[in-house]
Order: C-alpha cells, then sequence, then structure tokens
C-alpha cells in the first residue's frame, strides 16, 4: 500500500513521500479490486496534503498513520451512517437498477425525479420496474443508452475492459492524470489566517452535489476550512448522502439561474479561498464562471472541478454517476457472472473525493510559497483507471466490525451514528465542529472566522 500512495503522493504534490503509518490489511473489504489500498492512500493523500500546511504554520504535523478498516469504513460512510439507530432512506430511485437488455446489461441511474423522468420519457414507459424490465428486455443495450442520454437522464451498458480501452472516451481518459493541478492566473503570495488547523481561515465555496464533490468539502471542513455547500431549493437531493457529507459545512440555497442569485454568487466568490465545484464540464462557464473567469474575478483563488469521465474526449460533458463509470469502464464487468458486478462501495466517488481536497490543501500551500491562482482537475473515470493499474487481490473479507470508528452526536436530524474522521494527523487532529445542517439552513454570506483549538 506505501507504493500505491508514493505514486498518487508524486503525481499530485511531486515531493518526497512525508512520514507515514499504514496500518491493517487488504481483507477488510470483499472483492477482487484493491478498494481498500486505494481508501488507504487516497485518505493518507489528504491528510499528508493537510500535514504539510500545518508545517507552513510552523506547526509539527507529526507522522501520519491510516488505517485500512478505518479507511474501508470511511468508503462506506453513507451506508453506516443511523439516524436515531435507523439507516438513513435508501439513495437509490424506484427504478433506479441494473436491467438485462436483448443484448446485454444496463445500469437506469434514477435517484433523483429528473433522471426517473427522462428514462420514462427516452422508453415510453411509466416509472415501474416491470414495465422499465419489460420493455428494456426488447432492445440493445446501446439503443437504450443512446435514448436515455439523449433525454437528458444517466444511463450506462456493460462494458468490457478490453471495449472501454478501445472506446474513444477510455483513450481519453488513459491520457489524463489522475490529478490534474495548473496554475491559471497570477495573484500575491497568500498570508495564511492565524490558525493551528491546517486549513483555519480558509474559506471554500462548494457547489457540489452527490458524493464525490461533497465529500471533498467534508474533509476540508474536518482540517479547519471554513466550508459554504451552496445548492438550490428547487434541485433534487438525496437525504442520506446530504446527511453524510454535510459533516462541519455550513449550507444555503442561491438561485444560478437568476441574475440575482449569480450577483450573490460573485459577492461569494469574491471573498473565497476555494471553490469546488462538480458540475458538468462547461456548465458553470456558460453562466460566467469558468476557471478563468473566476482566477480574474478572485486572483488566488483555487478552482477544483469534479466530473464523471474526464474533461477531454466525446463523452466530457456526460452525465455522470459512480456506478456508471464502474459499468461503462469494465469494473463491474470483470468478475461479473449472471449480473454485473460493482464494487464494495462507491469507491470512485470517495476516492476522488478524497484526492480532490488533497489537490485543493497542495494548491493552497503553493498559494502561500508562489502565488497565483490554481486550477484542480479530477475525474472519477481517471480515478477508476488508477485503481484498475493496483492489479487485484485475495477477494474474500474477513470478519470486520466497525464499532471503534463510529461516532454518536446530536444533530438537526435527530441522534446521528456516523463514521469518525479517517487519518490521524497529531499536530492537529482532524474533526468537524458540528454535524450537517439541514440543506439551506443558513445564509448565503461568510461567517466570521473563529479559530478553534484542536481536540
Amino acid at each position: 500500500m506505501r507504493d500505491v500512495l508514493a505514486g498518487a503522493w508524486q503525481e499530485l504534490a511531486g515531493e518526497p513521500l512525508p512520514a507515514v503509518s499504514l496500518t491493517g490489511d487488504e481483507s477488510v473489504l470483499p472483492g477482487h479490486f484493491r478498494v481498500p489500498a486505494m481508501a488507504t492512500a487516497s485518505i493518507a493523500a489528504a491528510t499528508l496534503s493537510a500535514g504539510e500546511l500545518l508545517r507552513l504554520r510552523g506547526i509539527e504535523p507529526g507522522t501520519v498513520s491510516v488505517d485500512t478498516l478505518h479507511a474501508a469504513a470511511a468508503f462506506r460512510s453513507e451506508h453506516l451512517l443511523r439516524i436515531d439507530g435507523e439507516p438513513g432512506p435508501s439513495p437509490w430511485g424506484r427504478i433506479a437498477g441494473d436491467y438485462r437488455a436483448a443484448d446485454g446489461w444496463i445500469k437506469l441511474h434514477c435517484n433523483t425525479t429528473r433522471h426517473e423522468a427522462a428514462v420514462c420519457w427516452a422508453l415510453g414507459v411509466p416509472a415501474t420496474r416491470e414495465a422499465v424490465t419489460k420493455t428494456v428486455a426488447g432492445k440493445s443495450v446501446a439503443e437504450v443508452e443512446s435514448a436515455v442520454v439523449t433525454a437528458g437522464g444517466a444511463a450506462a451498458l456493460l462494458r468490457s475492459r478490453e471495449d472501454w480501452l478501445a472506446h474513444p472516451q477510455g483513450q481519453a481518459v488513459a491520457e489524463l492524470p489522475l490529478v490534474e493541478l495548473n496554475r491559471i492566473g497570477d495573484a500575491p503570495k497568500r498570508t495564511l489566517f492565524d490558525s493551528d488547523r491546517p486549513m483555519g481561515g480558509v474559506r471554500v465555496l462548494e457547489l457540489t452535489h452527490v458524493l464525490a464533490g461533497p465529500v471533498a468539502g467534508r474533509v476540508l471542513a474536518a482540517h479547519g476550512a471554513n466550508v459554504l455547500h451552496v445548492g438550490a431549493a428547487h434541485l433534487p437531493r438525496i437525504p442520506v448522502l446530504t446527511m453524510d457529507t454535510g459533516q462541519g459545512k455550513r449550507s444555503a440555497f442561491v438561485a444560478l439561474d437568476t441574475e440575482g442569485g449569480r450577483a450573490k454568487l460573485k459577492k461569494l466568490i469574491a471573498r473565497a479561498d476555494v471553490l469546488v465545484q462538480s458540475f458538468r464540464p462547461g456548465a458553470l462557464a456558460r453562466i460566467g464562471f469558468g476557471p478563468e473567469q473566476l482566477a480574474e474575478l478572485r486572483p488566488g483563488l483555487v478552482v477544483a472541478d469534479v466530473s464523471a469521465y474526464g474533461w477531454t474526449g466525446p463523452w466530457a460533458r456526460r452525465r455522470g454517476f459512480d456506478s456508471l463509470v464502474q459499468m461503462s469502464s469494465g469494473i463491474a464487468e470483470e468478475y461479473a457472472t449472471d449480473a454485473p458486478a460493482p464494487l464494495p462501495a462507491q469507491a470512485l466517488d470517495h476516492a476522488t473525493g478524497w484526492l480532490t481536497a488533497a489537490a485543493i490543501m497542495t494548491a493552497i500551500r503553493r498559494t502561500v510559497t508562489d502565488g497565483g491562482s490554481w486550477h484542480a482537475r479530477l475525474s472519477l473515470a481517471g480515478t477508476g483507471r488508477w485503481l484498475d493499474s493496483l492489479g487485484r487481490k485475495d477477494p474474500e473479507p474477513s470478519e470486520v466490525d466497525y464499532t471503534d470508528v463510529l461516532e454518536t452526536v446530536d444533530s438537526d436530524f435527530g441522534q446521528m451514528t456516523r463514521v469518525r474522521m479517517a487519518g490521524d494527523l497529531p499536530g492537529a487532529p482532524p474533526h468537524w465542529d458540528h454535524p450537517s445542517h439541514r440543506p439551506g439552513a443558513d445564509t448565503a454570506v461568510w461567517s466570521p472566522v473563529v479559530p478553534h483549538p484542536a481536540s
């Protein structure tokens, strides 16, 4: 696992690997893919990035450590979440899932009413599993995928690894780095707010949804960032993911489809240090908030973009989610028998989220040492390519008890049992200052910066 981390760290920071302790083994999750190694490495990369920021503040970070069991729990956090002792509501929609077509399998991602409506419109069926099953069975997978995507929905047919590597988008992804980090503008060197936490005093504006982007914001909040998640009242949300990924953040609504909303966003950006977003590539640029425009609006800003299939190739603007990327890229096909065989966690989402947080903290460090505005780009498909490159492991899991990495807190949703923040940083132990807020519960303004002692 140390070699896995060293490779990721070199891509991310281009520096020798700092002191780190990785414990445990890879039997903590089932399956042939090395998800535990990827989880441990991506969490370690983020924690090391926080440690280097701490060192920049004149505080000795100590030896970062990550255990595979805690890493596995962090990658399954939404499944382990409990509210008043009960699991959160299922994130899957009523017709979401895998369907057998005339010549193979296809996944329909219908976790929001908008995507469900697109599937029903494309197939000409009511929103019942029976109707969808019958109609899909009479069509080819390519026909169903094309119809749903054209209708604005999200779907992916089951491809083999070989088919993906030969596909134009697979070839485009193969040329992308795991993490791209570039300077995109000039700005004076940053002076960090006086704090004993790595990201203390750093304002993070989060325009994300579902899982990868929100995980990044959750990690940054645990390391002291002032994170404001901005959504819209009319947009659909997945409640269990909102509860799970909102730790340590404030949540506000801003209508970006209105002139007033865009003006409010500009005011927030003008005082932000980081903007992390997971809209499809080009979507924010069309309303005046592309990376270069943002750097001009707020010199010194760190912009992080998270996408499904990357930022080049024919699918660069295609809607995508972790489960769909697994289908497209051959991950779900490699060990499939009677049906697609997904990973034991939404591992592409979680790993991309932790790596995004690592890239943001690395970029913040560079704004201090070098100045400038910085742009990070990551993709679920790129993370999937990294996972594929790690080889395979024994699929048999050991008995796993996550009790020691769980904690219970009072929240707006009830008594919440959650996975503790993973990654040990002795110089400033990561923690959330408060549990998740309800969506839109806060005002869309920056709250005063109040230092919190490490605990």
